[in-house]
């Protein structure tokens, strides 16, 4: 059999039979010289009988050149520490779990004069494929560290694979599973005694598998996660309005309108109940204001009733809301159960803290829906980008900004800003605002919105990181379809990995009163 610099490949990437053990022994002969070489040709077999997807190799015109073996393993087990010889045995029989959660990958190889040309990738993106459509959570593998022995004398193996991972170091086996998105889960100790190489330490690496359904989870209707969410922001025409419900049938006829387009949820604008100012008194703003949030009830009460009868989790925009002395600005996400929460604009702008004498709130919390984890941020709640970064940290996916802006530069700071919070957190943002005018309204007669929804900025979504955007300053009904596979995907392997790649070590992030909270309770 020869291998002498291939220049006419003819590669092929297939399952291994069994008349390719001779070949496949003769070939581990050639990589594990310094251990011992092949396992025996029987051993091969058993594996091949046990595990035989799991078994792959590449062939150039007949000849095997490369090769990955693995077996399924209890993930539980063996994320625990363990050696090379709890997986095979004494090299006699493999530990194949056919019921096990995860993929083991025992062994991969390439000839030498075949190394320049990413077999290596080849296989492991076969792996992962294989881990994909068997539904197993991670691919585990227990990686040598072939150059520690050079460095054994001033590192310890813990600062030996940092300096891997930051490139001050360099191991063949190490930095191509790092190049590969396999993350280091602990190190091994005793993992192949006789690897002088590795000083007999080994790294046990994680490939997680985000496509992953635990069967015990996949057949309850409660834990379904949707791979695809609808979502509709209202582009809302401000006019003028004869009684409360006038104004709320206009409401109705929306929500009724996205439910017929079977939409997840339905946002409306900040301060969306603005016309009902026009029946009070306008000579006194601070007055008006309160006017309005006398009808706070009788909304929230109208629009959860529209949830549940329509089947959609509706954001309700912004609602002026009194508790006792004090005028919050808040919007209620009304889920199709019937159940209701609230968040709070926490940052108030001069004009409605000078005209309106609205308190900023003081609680920030992600909310778990039917159709995946969601943040809210009440317009200019979204230029501050702590707020962002905290709910992702909360595991949002959708990001909904119900926002008012008079004029176009301030409209452009609220779209700015939602698409900076899109990308660096890789997260979708939702953004909904008011269009026309309300002459007889005070504070709120003009209107300037392009409603929109926004993406991460990668290779798995619009060019220009825009899902949706409506037509300015027309009503309209916005309707996009998230699909939160994208999501896991970039996070995992994307160009840019920015939550993965966060300097934790430098700096963090905390909701004070949340911390606050948590020390009274441990006291």
């Amino acid at each position: 059999m020869s291998y002498e610099n291939p220049k006419d490949l003819q590669l092929k990437l297939r399952n291994l039979t069994l008349d390719d053990l001779d070949q496949l022994v003769e070939l581990m002969d050639r990589v594990y010289d310094d251990l011992g070489g092949s396992w025996p040709k029987e051993s091969l077999a058993l594996l091949l009988k046990q595990f035989p997807e799991g078994q792959i190799v590449i062939e150039d015109s007949g000849t095997i050149v490369a090769g990955a073996l693995s077996v399924q393993c209890a993930y539980n087990r063996f994320t625990r520490a363990h050696t090379y010889d709890d997986l095979i045995g004494r090299r006699e029989t493999f530990q194949h779990d056919k019921k096990g959660d995860a993929l083991y990958g025992l062994d991969l190889f390439v000839h030498p004069d075949y190394r320049e040309y990413r077999l290596g990738r080849r296989l492991y993106d076969a792996r992962k494929e294989i881990c994909i459509q068997l539904n197993l959570r991670s691919i585990l593998a227990g990686g040598r560290i072939i150059n520690y022995y050079k460095h054994a004398e001033e590192m310890t193996p813990k600062e030996y694979i940092e300096a891997v991972r930051k490139r001050e170091a360099y191991d063949p086996i190490l930095s191509f599973q790092f190049a590969n998105h396999f993350e280091v889960k602990r190190i091994l100790r005793n993992y192949l005694p006789e690897d002088e190489r590795s000083k007999g330490f080994a790294t046990l690496l994680e490939w997680i598998n985000i496509d992953y359904e635990p069967e015990d989870e996949s057949l309850q209707a409660e834990n379904f996660r949707k791979r695809s969410v609808r979502v509709s922001a209202i582009q809302w025409q401000m006019r003028t309005t004869e009684s409360f419900e006038h104004w709320l049938t206009q409401v109705e006829y929306f929500v009724d309108s996205m439910a017929d387009y079977t939409a997840d949820f339905i946002m409306f604008p900040e301060f969306f109940n603005a016309p009902l100012m026009g029946l009070g008194n306008q000579e006194n703003q601070y007055e008006a204001i309160r006017f309005l949030a006398g009808y706070a009830e009788r909304t929230i009460e109208a629009i959860s009733g529209f949830a549940v009868a329509y089947n959609i989790n509706i954001i309700s925009g912004s609602i002026p809301v009194l508790e006792g002395d004090t005028l919050y600005n808040n919007t209620y996400l009304c889920r199709r159960d019937g159940s209701i929460e609230v968040q709070p604009k926490l940052h108030i702008t001069p004009h409605e803290r000078r005209d309106w004498v609205i308190e900023g709130g003081d609680t920030l919390q992600a909310f778990d829906t039917d159709a995946g984890r969601i943040g809210i941020l009440i317009c200019y709640d979204v230029e501050f980008p702590e707020l962002g970064r905290l709910l992702r940290d909360e595991g949002i996916d959708i990001l909904f900004v119900p926002f008012w802006t008079d004029t176009k530069n301030g409209f452009l700071r609220v779209q700015r800003c939602a698409q900076a919070r899109a990308i660096e957190n890789e997260i979708y943002v939702v953004i909904g605002g008011s269009v026309g005018n309300l002459p007889q309204v005070h504070n709120v007669d003009i209107q300037y919105a392009q409603s929109a929804v926004y993406s991460p900025s990668d290779f798995a979504f619009p060019h220009d990181a825009i899902i949706a955007e409506s037509t300015p300053n027309t009503e309209m009904a916005l309707i996009a379809d998230l699909n939160l596979d994208s999501l896991y995907d970039v996070r995992e392997k994307g160009s840019v990995t920015n939550g993965k790649d966060r300097r934790t070590d430098l700096y963090s992030l905390v909701l004070r009163k949340k911390a606050t909270d948590a020390l009274k309770e441990s006291e």
